[in-house]
């Protein structure tokens, strides 16, 4: 493969393993060489095709298991996708501008096939997590949020050519994870109110384009299109009770992302040299002379990848309760918490960092009554898995027999069915959230975020007992914790989410085995991995 000269001299770094895109340079262009590049000679170590492999079983599960609750905007996505359905191709043959959402075997065009899977990967807001943060460099640390929302862009490109199996396939995924994890590294959008999904849909350009043979010029087109017509606000998360447009950003904006790619590589010009761009959005919020205002560091080889620090959620909720989630189960393991009545505690209190504290700690999400919003307020959460741990019999006993957190993890797993209609109007836990506060804990706890999750739970009993789980920093699913064992802890989240997706425990199983295997599946399986039969409720987790 030819490299052009610009790419060797204004990329490569100190060693063969990693370069830099530096600030003075067409970074845009640097995002195509550097993708078409790495698909061809890149060479992650098997630790990174592991946790990647992971991230998208999880997203699957996830995925299919809101698809089976009829969710709404996954089901009207699939739908509006279905609607416009080929009836022609052979069911096992690569598809040109088609592709399949999860469930069926239909041929869809592409973008509305990625705009609904990549919708029902996201929509319980439990899967893969980045906090934009490397621990060696004090200008890679900007603490933007990201999910592992953008896999089904990758298994669209594969059910398109002939040229993509299951080894190439997760390989990209590792590239779109390290571009996205990468960006998060040196520009937080959030700051500047515009959603997270951003570095997002320029990592899915990169990689399909990377994957379907645009040029690194049509790559770097398609991230001009998207930066200059398609930035999506904050605005979607903001407000009293969040819409569905909050579960859905990712798809709506890769959905554009594709349409960019494609349009590129039809001969559209869109924008060049985007990131120095002096009116688009990253010189526009942070002034420079005329450099984009950061480098972007990707790796190449061995096991420094993004991917490596991104973190797992072991249920339903948001990530920044983590911490006070795993000091909570604490105080349930340690203290034998689950022997109490929620008429026995006083007072909670949660004490935490910003942005946890101005996000999920938000006055205006103390009383959801969607989903979406109660699955970003820290008291219906903490609430939540409280009630479970003090009301249900059942859970009691499973409680008292735990010996340690990862048990704990599995027994209180938040499951979709704790963010419904019933659910949320739940006595007790209504309860427990009028006892709890939420409080910030001010530049000792801000400081240590995003490296960790700085946390601290305290249950004050009515006879006068203090519970304090202490400081928390790495909980369970975080990248730098030592303790959990996180296979055992997800295999227990994949089997919940598949009993309700997925007819019987045989056909279950078959299925995560074949995602566990997915390096080694050809293209033809590959066209087929989201054809998995999906068991459908009676009625919405919503009504």
């Amino acid at each position: 493969m030819k490299i052009n000269h610009i790419y060797m001299t204004i990329c490569f770094s100190h060693s063969f393993s990693q370069l830099v895109l530096k600030a003075n340079t067409n970074q845009a262009r640097g995002l195509g060489e550097y993708a078409i590049d790495f698909l061809k000679n890149g060479n992650p170590s098997t630790n990174v095709y592991e946790r990647v492999k992971l991230f998208h079983t999880d997203s699957v599960f996830c995925g299919l298991s809101a698809l089976s609750l009829l969710t709404n905007a996954p089901t009207i996505l699939s739908k509006e996708a279905l609607g416009k359905a080929s009836k022609t191709g052979a069911s096992t043959k690569p598809k040109p501008g088609f592709a399949k959402v999860f469930g069926r075997s239909e041929w869809v065009p592409v973008e509305l096939a990625i705009a609904a899977n990549s919708s029902a990967v996201r929509e319980w807001d439990s899967n893969g997590t980045v906090f934009g943060y490397d621990s060696t460099s004090k200008s890679r640390q900007a603490g933007e949020f990201g999910h592992n929302d953008y896999y089904p862009v990758v298994i669209a490109a594969a059910q398109q050519t002939s040229e993509i199996n299951g080894k190439l396939a997760l390989k990209a995924m590792i590239l779109s994870d390290e571009i996205r994890g990468r960006l998060a590294e040196v520009f937080s959008l959030k700051t500047y109110k515009i959603d997270h999904v951003v570095h997002g849909a320029i990592a899915s350009i990169a990689t399909y384009g990377a994957l379907l043979g645009a040029t690194a010029q049509q790559i770097e087109y398609a991230i001009g299109m998207f930066v200059a017509h398609y930035i999506p606000y904050r605005a979607i998360r903001a407000g009293h009770q969040l819409s569905d447009s909050k579960g859905a950003s990712a798809a709506i904006s890769t959905e554009a992302a594709i349409k960019c790619v494609h349009r590129a590589m039809n001969g559209f010009i869109g924008p060049a040299d985007i990131f120095r761009n002096p009116e688009a959005v990253f010189r526009l919020n942070r002034k420079t002379n005329g450099d984009s205002p950061f480098d972007i560091h990707l790796s190449n080889s061995g096991d420094d990848f993004a991917a490596m620090g991104m973190h797992f959620k072991l249920g339903l909720y948001e990530h920044q309760s983590a911490g006070a989630l795993e000091g909570l189960q604490k105080l349930i393991l340690e203290q034998k918490l689950y022997n109490y009545s929620p008429d026995q505690i006083e007072k909670i209190i949660v004490t935490a960092y910003e942005p946890a504290f101005g996000i999920i700690g938000d006055p205006a999400k103390r009383d959801p009554h969607t989903r979406q919003s109660a699955d970003h307020s820290m008291v219906y959460i903490l609430g939540t898995m409280l009630q479970k741990a003090l009301v249900d019999p059942n859970i009691k006993k499973q409680l008292s027999a735990a010996q340690n957190l990862d048990q704990v993890w599995q027994i209180l797993f938040l499951s979709p069915f704790d963010y419904s209609f019933k659910a949320l109007q739940d006595k007790n836990t209504r309860k427990l959230m009028a006892l709890t506060e939420f409080v910030h804990g001010g530049k000792e706890y801000d400081d240590k975020y995003p490296e960790g999750i700085p946390s601290r739970v305290q249950i004050q009993l009515k006879g006068g007992e203090k519970l304090d789980s202490q400081f928390i920093m790495f909980p369970s699913g975080h990248s730098r914790n030592q303790n959990a064992d996180l296979k055992q802890i997800l295999n227990n989240k994949f089997a919940r989410l598949a009993e309700i997706a997925i007819e019987d425990k045989k056909q279950s199983q078959e299925y995560l085995d074949r995602l566990n295997a997915l390096e080694t599946l050809s293209n033809v399986q590959l066209i087929k991995i989201y054809d998995q039969k999906i068991r459908y409720a009676q009625k919405s987790i919503d009504e």
